[in-house]
């Protein structure tokens, strides 16, 4: 019988559920507290690369995501005032080819379900909703989890997957200090059916122009597209998914961009706008019996699109870690810390650095933009700036 007996989880977005399923594959008695009275993600989409599908893939969750995500052909620079067009690099097969896994873009609610249905396949009442998660206290033997009604449940680790406003990482090593990085950001999902068919396409695309960029691509089979907009401003400074805006002040400040982008933005039902704050990189995850994990711990701007796919490794590993050092709670915890910091804090740096890369003021002009896509997007930097993150295999590092 295994020694940990009982493994908490804060949390039961991406990653709190990719660990919950790393666990309970390797016969974890696992239990997700989740603050919600509803497993419903926010409608919006997310990358997932080669590096983060093999981890789901292990999982046993191939089939059931090829099933429900859209497979681009490519990547694509447009310049944001004549749509100027740029061939990144071949995805789909060539992804396959180079890394061992595809390259799918997903809608966010779609990847919740398939993680969801997982775990309460192996265990039925794994989840446990309008459960928050507001504290907690350990000892030597185990570790107690505090929810908002009052109730504690024991168990011998904690796992805090709670986001990036997170109580167990406030509990373990205080309040947070978030700066605001200078962006704004827009989101919302279109019918695909809605825009001109020569929109219509399965590429991922990103428009770079002075001061904002915008990148889209296709969602739940090719039906739905995915828009984000990054725009420097500064009078907004609300880190919130929920926070409604209006199409004229989306429109605005855009203004000058292709008709393209503005041909999206029409068709989004209800644009929404957040504050993107920066963070720097926790220094240390675990204490004892209680870690952190995503959001919780190495919470990124979103340059790289590597959030998710953060969260989905450290869940595996969270597994293996578990696994390999089950009869020590503490050092499975402490092994699992050290696999995963170095890489979680050189994306989160790295992103940072790739953010201003879209900015850039030579794009102002066509001119200025050719001589500066050929620099910075030559086939040696992009390969550079992605390879070390699609190569990494979960299953290679060592624990």
């Amino acid at each position: 019988m295994k020694k940990t007996q009982r493994i908490l989880i804060a949390g039961a977005g991406i990653g709190g559920l990719t660990a919950a399923l790393s666990l309970l594959r390797r016969g974890y008695d696992v239990k997700v507290y989740e603050q919600a009275v509803e497993l419903r993600e926010v409608g919006a989409g997310l990358q997932l690369s080669p590096n983060g599908l093999r981890a789901l893939y292990q999982l046993g969750l191939g089939d059931a995501l090829g099933a429900l995500a859209s497979e681009p052909e490519g990547k694509e620079i447009r310049l944001w005032s004549t749509g100027q067009t740029w061939k990144l690099f071949d995805l789909g097969q060539t992804s396959v080819a180079d890394y061992g896994y595809p390259y799918f873009t997903i809608y966010r609610p779609d990847l919740l379900k398939v993680l969801t249905d997982a775990v309460r396949a192996i265990k039925a009442d794994a989840i446990t909703l309008n459960a928050k998660c507001s504290g907690f206290k350990q000892t030597a033997e185990g570790v107690a989890l505090k929810l908002g009604d009052g109730r504690e449940v024991l168990g011998d680790m904690l796992i805090g997957a709670d986001g990036v406003h997170s109580p167990i990482r406030g509990q373990l090593f205080g309040a947070d200090n978030p700066s605001f990085s200078g962006c704004l950001a827009w989101r919302g999902v279109i019918p695909m059916e809605r825009l001109p068919q020569h929109m219509r396409r399965t590429v991922g695309t990103n428009w770079i122009g002075p001061g904002a960029h915008v990148i889209h691509y296709p969602l739940h089979g090719g039906t739905l597209m995915n828009f984000v907009g990054i725009v420097e401003r500064n009078d907004w400074q609300v880190e919130s998914w929920t926070q409604k805006g209006s199409h004229d002040e989306c429109h605005a400040d855009f203004n000058g961009w292709h008709q393209d982008v503005h041909e999206m933005i029409n068709h989004i039902d209800v644009p929404y706008k957040w504050a993107l704050m920066a963070r720097p990189p926790l220094t240390r995850w675990s204490v004892g019996r209680v870690t952190l994990m995503g959001d919780a711990c190495h919470p990124t701007l979103p340059f790289l699109a590597q959030g998710a796919v953060m969260a989905i490794e450290d869940g595996y590993l969270l597994g293996r870690c578990i696994g390999q050092h089950e009869d020590n709670p503490a050092l499975a915890l402490a092994r699992y810390e050290q696999a995963r910091i170095e890489r979680t804090t050189r994306i989160v740096l790295r992103s940072t650095e790739n953010g201003k890369r879209f900015h850039n003021p030579a794009l102002a002009s066509p001119e200025g933009a050719a001589a500066y896509v050929d620099r910075e997007w030559a086939e040696d930097k992009v390969r550079e700036r992605y390879d070390w993150l699609f190569r990494y295999n979960v299953d290679e590092v060592a624990v």
